[in-house]
């Protein structure tokens, strides 16, 4: 219990240097909402003790970005429940998705108090790299030490890897990411942030073989044949990039950049 509260007292400060406040969007009106939210409205509204049916409307609040409202409906149960670790951690979530950092890591150091889970911690950790903020890496060697398997040491080395690629320090950062990947060889993301490394700092052709590593992996990950498109281009291979915008659009028709690739370099 010791490592735990050391962890929390390691959160609390962070979060009382995260300070800056963070907008929220606007609340959305009722009547514009699809019919099956407002169908979960109106049944929150008829049985207001129902937490399965208020967490289920936090769900679809969320997933229509209707922060506030998703927010209002979670802290309705906070209120009465504020010992459950459950709903700060969906909270906290929620928070992450709003884009407000601060919040979140607020509500994950609640969490935490309740239950000291090993998921929020490496949540609270991963906001914190993002955010250049030490405070990652003494949670991470926390978590560490306490040998909870490679999943979790997988975890903690991409974090920390996050946190050096984030404050510059790309050596480290890729010793970390080459870390993450010896406990998970799919690791997608640790790949990929090591490609990003490599690709800012004009190492194109070793950016490039670290996408085509993923792809190897994980044929369908779009992103990947997205890279490597960005690296044919710039090593002047525009039709191996037509090729590799392509695959990518085809695996993800949502990827606006390919596509916008694909017409600066006059294909379709």
């Amino acid at each position: 219990m010791k490592v735990w509260k050391i962890v929390f007292c390691i959160l609390l400060l962070a979060a009382c240097k995260n300070d800056l406040k963070e907008k929220e969007p606007g609340t959305r009106p009722k009547e514009n909402m699809p019919a099956p939210v407002q169908n979960l409205l109106t049944s929150v509204e008829q049985y207001p003790d129902s937490m399965g049916l208020r967490m289920k409307l936090v769900d679809a609040l969320d997933s229509l970005g209707a922060y506030p409202q998703a927010l209002g409906q979670l802290d309705s149960l906070i209120r009465k429940d504020s010992l459950n670790y459950g709903l700060w951690y969906r909270k906290a979530l929620l928070q992450e998705n709003a884009k407000d950092t601060t919040g979140a890591l607020r509500s994950y150091r609640y969490a935490i108090r309740i239950y000291p889970s090993p998921d929020a911690m490496l949540a609270a950790a991963n906001l914190l790299a993002e955010k250049k903020d030490t405070t990652a890496l003494r949670i991470c060697q926390q978590l560490m030490a306490l040998g909870m398997g490679r999943e979790y040491a997988a975890h903690c080395h991409f974090i920390t890897g996050i946190y050096y690629a984030r404050t510059g320090n790309q050596a480290k950062a890729i010793e970390s990411f080459n870390n993450c990947i010896r406990n998970d060889l799919n690791y997608m993301e640790a790949y990929m942030e090591k490609g990003f490394l490599y690709f800012d700092h004009h190492q194109t052709q070793e950016a490039l073989q670290i996408f085509q590593t993923v792809v190897t992996i994980k044929n369908t990950y779009a992103d990947g044949y997205y890279w490597i498109a960005k690296c044919r281009e710039i090593l002047k291979q525009p039709a191996e990039a037509i090729d590799n915008y392509r695959k990518s659009l085809t695996l993800d028709p949502t990827l606006s950049e390919a596509a916008a690739a694909l017409n600066r370099l006059g294909a379709k």
